[in-house]
């Protein structure tokens, strides 16, 4: 795997996921997660480990989708782990994702909500 820029804050993890996916870089999008991440997506699915969060993602990058930087709400921090979230720009919910701090110090995701929908009954 090539060499990454790694996220050194867990803020960082929304900055470099947007740079990569709007370079088309699966690969690169994945090398945010944790070996055994699980991503709540496509909605109502959960995708497991990084490999197969990297090929969701190289299908999902193949549309060359636009994102755009989100202001993230405040870090939750406690020890090792972490709480971070967004409000999408559209309005639509809210984003969540549980990081890691790793042995170097960064951090990788190892929750991902990308998406809260309100449910049907």
């Amino acid at each position: 795997m090539p060499e990454y820029e790694k996220a050194m804050r867990p803020e960082d993890i929304t900055r470099l996921f947007v740079e990569r996916s709007n370079a088309g870089d699966a690969a690169g999008v994945a090398a945010l997660y944790a070996e055994d991440a699980v991503l709540a997506y496509p909605p109502g699915e959960l995708t497991v480990g990084r490999e197969a969060i990297r090929a969701l993602w190289a299908k999902a990058l193949a549309h060359r989708p636009r994102f755009e930087q989100e202001q993230p709400l405040p870090t939750l921090v406690n020890g090792d782990i972490a709480l971070t979230s967004t409000p999408p720009k559209d309005g639509a919910g809210a984003r969540a994702q549980v990081v890691r701090r790793q042995a170097d110090g960064s951090w990788l995701r190892v929750l991902d909500q990308p998406e809260f929908v309100t449910p049907t009954r």
